[in-house]
């Protein structure tokens, strides 16, 4: 499922406010424009209006990502709130942390580990690398995605990827190299400056990590004969 730029700031937002600010949620449609248009905890800062923010909701509606809160007896207000913890079957944490990599752009995990406080449940033993790994190994397509180093900076960066917009940084994914199987060539530090891993450069780790795990297997008996 591909999100707008659009629809995914607005259900970020639902996110977002239902941790921050429990007893205004669900939200208005006048609240979620104000909160979809913050000057700060944002990266890009947009300037929506009414119509902008309807359209989206309609259209995650339509997804079953959001439900509208029709006023009872009286009321004259709808209000909404987002259900993409049951749709995409994701826990708080998970679903924080990707709100706040839509909110905020590309994140190192410590910056990450700091914006999501809120969504981690008091108790839960989870890291936020845990989170990041989960989130990146969903099937069939992936909610986020390790980015390069920015030059000068130890920690890669996560973004996520549910909008369909690629970030800064993240190269393209190269065909799988017939030579996988070879052992990977010592690793050497990364000199200060330069660029950090590609995706592609995370892809092909892994794969070589597999190449060496089922040559260890074989060597203990522990392969299987699926032919």
């Amino acid at each position: 499922m591909e999100l707008s730029a659009t629809e995914a700031r607005v259900l970020a937002c639902l996110v977002e406010k239902e941790a921050a600010v429990p007893d205004s949620y669900p939200l208005t449609l006048n609240a979620l424009r104000l909160a979809c248009n913050q000057s700060t905890n944002r990266d890009p800062i947009v300037a929506y209006d009414d119509r902008t923010v309807d359209n989206a909701l309609v259209s995650l509606k339509s997804m079953g990502l959001v439900r509208f809160m029709h006023p009872a007896h009286g009321g004259r207000t709808i209000r909404y709130r987002h259900v993409a913890d049951e749709r995409w079957r994701l826990s708080p944490a998970e679903l924080g942390i990707l709100s706040v990599l839509i909110l905020r752009g590309p994140q190192t995990v410590n910056e990450i580990g700091t914006r999501a406080e809120r969504h981690l449940e008091d108790g839960d033993a989870t890291t936020v690398d845990e989170v990041l790994d989960t989130l990146a190994a969903r099937s069939p397509d992936p909610f986020v995605v390790r980015v390069g180093r920015r030059p000068g900076e130890r920690e890669p960066r996560w973004a996520q990827i549910i909008s369909g917009e690629v970030p800064e940084g993240i190269a393209e994914p190269e065909p799988e190299s017939e030579t996988a199987d070879a052992s990977p060539p010592p690793s050497s530090p990364v000199p200060s400056g330069t660029p950090g891993p590609s995706y592609v450069d995370l892809a092909r780790d892994v794969a070589e990590l597999w190449a060496r795990v089922e040559r260890l297997e074989r060597r203990l008996g522990l392969s299987e004969d699926v032919s």
